[in-house]
């Protein structure tokens, strides 16, 4: 005989002294199949040579380069765009930026964001009895309608948008170095255009903001304790959860607080890819304590590094785009040349996904949303094309293939924004559009422009 019905409501203080949110914590008495967890993981600007278990020249990710000999590694993995906004609405749609609207990274001023009749995987989850939360970085609009608790998200701590597009009393290091907030109402003393200095870098819990300007040094262990703390709490309930993390790391600015700590001096970026790989470990150890068998971690990047950031900037190992490097351009974030949107990718699952595992099947971050709606049981949104397609059997070692043709978007180098210019056939790749005014780095670190006209 099936057990009472149950209801539990949950109000948490974080250790911020905000409330967590009310939560519909609710299970019911009679057996059914557990549905599994998603926990998944996005590093901002990270290089696929930044990952050790990818490039043997990078020593600095311990417990990432643990994960992949835990689980599966995926070496021919795509960013979906080659910029922020259009990467993580495709991640969150499965829809390519043509179809979802969102073609172009948004602005400190845009008034709108994601289309509201885009149904995202937070909503589609929510509504198979899931609980949601995203820690970490947003952009896919702040105003209104288009903030994360109304898009599907139960719970939301971070920013609103990438972390150079507001000042701090903290900043860090950054190319052009950009000064703290004005203060006492002063004007900005800064007349570099790419520094954001009109309006501080706002932190939210749900719809507060809770810090302004956002500490940078702190921001780190923020996420970290808000991250394990909604994995203890969504387990302890009974009801089946995702957490989605927009990582800081590794878009500038970089933390200034970091090298000081680090043996050795190591240079800025290689401290903060450490900082960043303790806390996707932090994470991992927590799924590990609390739900570790029926948990998908899914680790992986929104685009390529940003190559004009120069010594600030992460690797891309082999895929150094030498046609396009001797013209002057660069190979890396906002192009279509595999440094913009090829990016490190792990898949974690114990039990599931086997283990010590190099899968070469072509993939992307549009996979991640078909590939989760399935796994959890849940149906895709009627009246739509989907370009991601469900990676289960490649997860679990039953397949070896993935797509057979892969669009990359123009993602700011190079044409209209969002068209489909470059495309991935099997094993060839063809460009139909290379022009290009670009800034790269010298080898003094200096930052000349080149335009490209091939």
């Amino acid at each position: 005989m099936a057990c009472p019905f149950l209801k539990v409501l949950l109000v948490g203080v974080s250790f911020l002294g905000c409330l967590y949110p009310l939560v519909d914590f609710s299970f019911s008495g009679e057996t059914r199949e557990q549905k599994p967890n998603f926990v998944i993981i996005l590093a901002d600007d990270m290089g696929w040579g930044d990952l050790g278990a990818n490039w043997a020249e990078t020593k600095d990710t311990a417990n990432l380069d643990k994960m992949a000999a835990e689980g599966m590694r995926f070496v021919d993995f795509h960013a979906a765009a080659s910029t922020c906004s259009p990467s993580r609405a495709a991640l969150l749609t499965g829809r390519l930026g043509l179809r979802n609207g969102v073609p172009h990274n948004f602005a400190v001023t845009s008034v709108g964001g994601l289309p509201l009749n885009e149904t995202t995987l937070a909503e589609v989850l929510q509504r198979a009895g899931y609980v949601t939360g995203l820690i970490g970085k947003w952009h896919l609009g702040h105003h209104g309608s288009y903030h994360p608790n109304f898009r599907g998200f139960d719970y939301y701590f971070g920013i609103p948008y990438s972390h150079d597009m507001g000042c701090t009393d903290t900043p860090g290091y950054n190319h052009p170095p950009c000064p703290a907030c004005p203060r006492g109402g002063r004007p900005s003393r800064n007349p570099e255009k790419d520094c954001h200095s009109d309006v501080a870098l706002p932190l939210y819990e749900n719809l507060s903001i809770v810090e302004q300007p956002v500490n940078l040094s702190g921001l780190t262990q923020k996420y970290a304790e808000k991250a394990t703390q909604f994995i203890q709490r969504a387990s302890a309930s009974g009801r089946p959860f995702l957490l989605y993390v927009g990582l800081a790391h590794m878009h500038v600015p970089l933390s200034r607080t970091l090298p000081s700590a680090e043996p050795g001096g190591r240079r800025p970026y290689s401290a903060a890819l450490r900082e960043m790989d303790s806390l996707v470990g932090q994470i991992k150890d927590k799924v590990d304590l609390t739900a570790k068998n029926n948990t998908f971690l899914w680790f992986t990047g929104d685009n390529g590094p940003w190559a004009q950031k120069c010594e600030l900037a992460g690797s891309v190992g082999p895929f150094t785009g030498s046609w396009q490097t001797r013209q002057g351009g660069s190979p890396a974030k906002q192009t279509t040349w595999e440094g913009g949107h090829r990016v490190p990718a792990l898949a974690y699952w114990p039990s599931r996904v086997p283990v010590n595992v190099t899968s070469t099947a072509l993939l992307s971050v549009l996979d991640i949303f078909p590939t989760v709606v399935a796994l959890a049981g849940a149906s895709l949104p009627q009246g739509r094309h989907f370009d991601g397609l469900d990676a289960s059997e490649v997860l679990f070692g039953r397949a070896q293939a993935g797509h057979r043709v892969l669009f990359h978007p123009n993602s700011g180098a190079a044409g209209e924004d969002g068209a489909l210019q470059t495309v991935r056939v099997e094993r060839y790749k063809a460009f139909f559009i290379t022009e290009a005014l670009t800034t790269f780095c010298t080898e003094k670190g200096a930052k000349k422009k080149s335009h490209l006209n091939r």
